[in-house]
């Protein structure tokens, strides 16, 4: 700003000296960073990751801010995030010359995007001798803060050693135990599988996602994220599971409706596979943003209420502990280190499970569960005692010793593709899992950004993104063809271990995948999975999914939170996404209807009985199942919301990736993205899905 007249009166205190007549249009922003004034809810105040307005008035230096991000000060830009050379007062010539080093240094052009979640931060103070600069990327503590340099332990690239990478890459796996194995555990009862169905299901969940890891890290986004089981799938499985169609069958049910679903993912995948490797995820991604990440994914783990609790009501006394053990180790004890390491935090889904698991077995041995005349494997219809058909639940339920999948596994066990058969497609169902395959890729998008800012350079380009979606739909393709039930997409819950371990390492991830494929060569490891009894299995699934729900709401603090914009859209999107869903799922059923389906499956049924009846049944199908779906809905009213109701960049947190330019430039983004064994050359000249 030019110097003010020298004769003119100064005024008092920190407020700034009157401008001349040609500097009166003055930005909005510049002016509250002039008077100190910081609006809470308004797109042109810089607001932290997590809400919260943490500028402090200085009058010293009136024109300078801070970069929340990168904990440094920067050149004030525009409200809406965007640097318009022409709308900012003039500078003086030393602090001009300051912003254009740093835009210089960053390689960033002058007419690009300023942004809160990770783009062109300032270049950090150089590292110490012997190790790579630290990630200036922010990183959620446990109070749900985000900082800076938290010094990740390890991150994307580096290689610690081979006792370190065993360690921590099989503590990797552990921590997220119970989203490889607990969607198994759900379907394949419901499908009429036995427990040595459960447990070659599990084997081949654990073998796919090993090996889906390995090619992701290798040839994917090469991001340390473990490919696996979905609960994105997990709903429109269990709504094909229970078509009409298949409720009649009593002989090789397991098997047939593993078929189906197997056509449905293999088409669903190919589908995902085409969207990411012609580019045009690229395209689509740029409608997806924070405030459309976070409802859909949250919706995601809102969805299966009616299944949680209802289970663990069965046996209160084992299903209520373990979600009590689980919420003690995770929140109350989470800050306990032993050996450097937060055990109860990292480890509170196996812990917890043991800890029950061993409860319950001394309850069944002490014969709590123990009651005169009553056997188990008789059916309660033909009891004639009334006193054992009063106990029959809980015989079922509470007991640890009715299932024999342990002692029935073999030692080794190859899965192997199409072990259940030949996969049959029918394209009503192959539609939803197109449906689903988009939802799994929006998933995709947050994950890859929030787990970029933790242990990468810069975040990935366009093309890394979509080349990782187009393989992430390779991958669900041989989950398909391996026959796991659902498709393999990167694991949401993976984002949060990173934060809590701060283990990075690309290297410790496929360290892990590799003992992953071993293990599930073992027989006897997938029967003792399937023999977890169902209502523990409810009550970790109870956490699983609250940790869901969090994990996608999460996504606002690369926005702000505050904004009425994105509470009003947040709001909408929830709620139709629990409302609509649930007008589908009532929609033709009487109160007092008897159904061979159990309770906690009625919502999956509406493609029987929805509102969608058409002359065309496939059609009807398909809409009726889409729209029960609260994924669906709540990524449609977010994404029609977000890109239609006027907001600044800065206000709606939108996602800023690298310039390929700029990436292939610095080498550290080249090494943290580009293929390996010049596989890269190959992909160099389409440029949607190269580095």
């Amino acid at each position: 700003m030019a110097d003010s007249d020298p004769k003119a009166p100064q005024r008092p205190g920190p407020w700034p000296t009157a401008p001349l007549p040609d500097a009166k249009a003055m930005p909005p922003s510049t002016w509250a960073k002039k008077t100190g004034f910081r609006p809470k809810f308004s797109g042109e105040a810089n607001a932290s990751d997590s809400g919260h307005i943490s500028l402090q008035p200085k009058p010293k230096e009136p024109d300078t801010n801070v970069d929340l991000e990168a904990g440094r000060a920067r050149a004030p830009t525009p409200g809406n995030g965007v640097a318009h050379r022409e709308k900012v007062p003039p500078l003086p010539p030393p602090k001009d010359q300051v912003v254009k080093k740093r835009r210089d240094s960053d390689g960033v052009p002058k007419s690009s995007v300023s942004s809160i979640n990770g783009q062109a931060p300032p270049p950090p103070p150089p590292p110490p001798p012997g190790r790579r600069a630290a990630s200036h990327e922010d990183i959620v503590d446990d109070d749900g803060f985000v900082s800076r340099n938290s010094h990740m332990k390890y991150e994307l690239r580096d290689s610690p050693g081979l006792v370190p990478i065993g360690v921590y890459g099989i503590q990797h796996y552990v921590s997220i135990l119970g989203s490889l194995i607990l969607i198994p555990l759900v379907m394949v009862p419901a499908m009429g599988g036995s427990r040595e169905d459960t447990s070659a299901v599990v084997s081949t969940v654990l073998f796919v996602s090993g090996m889906t890891t390995l090619l992701h890290t290798n040839f994917g986004s090469r991001l340390p994220l473990i490919q696996g089981p979905s609960f994105v799938y997990l709903a429109p499985a269990l709504a094909i599971i229970n078509s009409s169609e298949f409720q009649g069958l009593n002989e090789n049910k397991f098997k047939h409706i593993m078929k189906e679903l197997q056509g449905a993912i293999i088409i669903g995948s190919a589908f995902q596979t085409f969207l990411g490797y012609t580019g045009l995820m690229s395209l689509l991604v740029r409608l997806i943003n924070p405030v459309v990440v976070s409802p859909t994914i949250a919706a995601v783990g809102l969805s299966f209420y009616s299944y949680g609790f209802p289970i663990v009501g069965t046996c209160l006394e084992i299903g209520a502990v373990q979600i009590l053990v689980v919420i003690v180790f995770s929140l109350y004890l989470r800050k306990i280190s032993v050996f450097g390491h937060r055990i109860f935090l990292i480890y509170a889904v196996p812990l917890g499970l043991a800890i029950t698991w061993a409860v319950a077995f001394l309850l069944t041995e002490a014969g709590v569960y123990n009651y005169n005349g009553c056997d188990i494997n008789i059916p309660s219809s033909n009891m004639v005692s009334e006193h054992c058909r009063k106990h029959v639940s809980k015989m079922k339920h509470c007991r640890v010793d009715t299932s024999y999948a342990l002692e029935s596994s073999p030692w080794f066990r190859f899965p192997y593709p199409l072990q259940w058969g030949t996969p049959v497609f029918h394209w009503k169902m192959a539609l939803v899992m197109c449906v689903v395959s988009l939802i799994s890729s929006v998933d995709s998008v947050g994950s890859y950004h929030a787990s970029s800012l933790l242990v990468a350079s810069r975040p990935p380009t366009t093309g890394v993104l979509s080349r990782g979606i187009g393989l992430e739909g390779l991958s669900s393709v041989l989950a398909g063809l391996w026959g796991t039930g659902t498709g393999s997409t990167t694991l949401t819950e993976n984002v949060h271990t990173i934060a809590v371990t701060k283990m990075g390492s690309r290297r410790a991830v496929q360290f892990g995948a590799c003992f992953l494929i071993l293990l599930s060569l073992v027989g006897k490891v997938g029967g003792f999975i399937a023999s977890i009894p169902e209502v523990m299995v409810a009550g970790l699934l109870c956490f699983m999914w609250a940790m869901l729900t969090a994990l996608g709401l999460s996504n606002l603090r690369y926005s702000e939170a505050g904004s009425s914009r994105n509470i009003i859209i947040i709001g909408l999107s929830l709620f139709f996404s629990l409302s609509i869903p649930a007008y589908f799922q009532q929609y033709g059923i009487s109160p007092h209807s008897n159904s061979s389906v159990p309770s906690y499956f009625q919502p999956y049924i509406v493609a029987s009985h929805g509102p969608f009846r058409t002359q065309y049944g496939g059609l009807n199908y398909f809409l009726n199942t889409t729209f029960s779906l609260h994924m669906v809905v709540a990524f449609l009213v977010a994404v029609i919301l977000d890109n239609t109701v006027p907001g600044s960049k800065q206000e709606r947190g939108v996602y800023v990736w690298s310039e390929t330019e700029v990436a292939r430039r610095e080498p550290a983004v080249a090494n943290d993205y580009e293929l390996p064994l010049r596989v890269g050359r190959i992909f160099r000249w389409v440029k949607w899905v190269g580095l």
